[in-house]
């Protein structure tokens, strides 16, 4: 078992960690403490852009649904009169200049999320220089940004805050990385605008739900109902941050999913799937989008969309224009 593995499973389970992880725990906590008080004070200054930026993150490491969830904001912004556009820093990709995504994205270059999003007709900028990124999005229209996992990227000034929290798995042992799964101290949620609960209900957290319900080929684009798999074996694929998630909504639907998880935001080559048996083969939407060149039939993604209660998204539109003033 791989040594990422091994401590995820200690964080959120009666295991402990290694001792040797400790004093690399104290040194994160000083480092990033010491990063967050120099732009707390100014000594590191932030850029604050011409429009509104929304970040949305998380405190853990890992998965939350933070992705799904910029699509529906940038979704039901629009809805609102808004036009959003989502920047990020391109994970798992090779570009490194800011550039502004056309239609057809390569994963391999500007990652998978990034490519993900833009796949629904949202305007997406990736690059390291995140600013920079986001200056891509105004020039092409937007009127408000939304940072994809930039909950700890403080140099881009932002004016609300979005912290997913997962419902399921929690803040584990509530230490800090490595010795646990926090990229920040738990007192960092009593600091973001608006929380949001994946997953379940959470005093204080506006609660949000993954819906899928239908698989769609890889080759053709054609859907049908995830029922249609029910009671059958089915080669389940996830690369994702918390793969349990996808195969926990399979068996939720009768299917018997044989699981194959990959590191986060993996790079699929052909040979990964030489699974063994003949069955279907069924993906999460953030994996399809690497795998569509050498797709075979029986390749199906399960796209998920991010369910809100309105009042979230009234809460969030109404910041936006509250932040719409002379500091923009």
């Amino acid at each position: 078992m791989a040594l990422a593995q091994k401590l995820e499973e200690a964080w959120y389970s009666d295991g402990r960690t290694p001792v040797w992880v400790h004093p690399l725990s104290w040194l994160y906590a000083g480092v990033s403490g010491l990063r967050r008080f120099l732009y707390r004070h100014g000594w590191r200054r932030s850029v604050r852009l011409s429009v509104p930026v929304v970040v949305i993150g998380n405190i853990t490491a890992g998965g939350t649904g933070k992705t799904p969830l910029a699509i529906a904001v940038a979704q039901a912004l629009r809805e609102r009169g808004f036009t959003p556009g989502v920047v990020s820093r391109g994970y798992g990709g090779t570009q490194r200049e800011p550039l502004l995504l056309g239609d057809a994205p390569n994963p391999q270059r500007v990652g998978d999320e990034p490519s993900l999003i833009r796949t629904q007709g949202i305007p997406v900028a990736v690059g390291r220089d995140r600013p920079a990124a986001a200056r891509l999005l105004i020039g092409a229209g937007c009127d408000v940004v939304i940072a994809d996992d930039g909950l700890q990227h403080y140099r881009l000034a932002r004016d609300v805050e979005v912290c997913v929290i997962d419902a399921v798995r929690g803040f584990g042992n509530g230490r800090l990385l490595p010795a646990g799964p926090l990229r920040e101290p738990l007192m960092r949620l009593a600091t973001a605008d608006i929380r949001v609960c994946n997953g379940g209900e959470r005093m204080g957290a506006y609660p949000m739900q993954l819906r899928g319900g239908e698989a769609c080929s890889l080759t053709d684009d054609t859907c049908q109902p995830l029922t249609a798999f029910t009671g059958q074996r089915v080669h389940a694929v996830a690369a994702i941050g918390h793969p349990a998630r996808f195969f926990d909504s399979l068996r939720a639907y009768g299917i018997l999913p044989v699981e194959h998880a990959f590191p986060d935001h993996h790079a699929f080559v052909p040979s990964d799937f030489n699974l063994g048996e003949d069955l279907p083969v069924l993906m999460t939407d953030k994996d399809a989008i690497k795998c569509r060149r050498f797709a075979q039939p029986g390749w199906w993604r399960v796209p998920v969309r991010a369910d809100l209660p309105a009042e979230f998204f009234d809460a969030l539109a109404s910041r936006i224009r509250a932040a719409v003033g002379p500091g923009h």
